[in-house]
């Protein structure tokens, strides 16, 4: 994540909860490398689920201290819709 993002925090989250375009939550761990945080468990999972692929763009909107809203777009710049799937139990967000 950007410096000029995580530098509103008074402390970075451990965790966050991806919300996305359907209302789908997904649970990933966050590692901080070099001051800079970074998503860790979970987001590989993510990504391959929501088939986010190189070339693509991510967006990130910071709905709560511990939630983000993410809104894929292809590389055409259409925005991707993914309907919940069957997430892997220990990444998926209890609401």
């Amino acid at each position: 994540m950007p410096l000029d993002f995580t530098k509103h925090f008074v402390a970075v989250p451990k965790e966050f909860k991806l919300r996305n375009n359907t209302g789908c939550s997904w649970k990933v761990t966050v590692k901080l490398i070099n001051a800079r945080a970074t998503l860790d468990q979970g987001w590989a999972t993510y990504a391959a689920v929501h088939r986010i692929k190189i070339g693509y763009m991510v967006t990130f909107k910071l709905l709560t201290p511990d939630a983000l809203k993410v809104i894929i777009f292809d590389d055409d710049g259409i925005e991707v819709v993914n309907k919940c799937g069957k997430h892997d139990e220990a990444f998926a967000a209890k609401e």
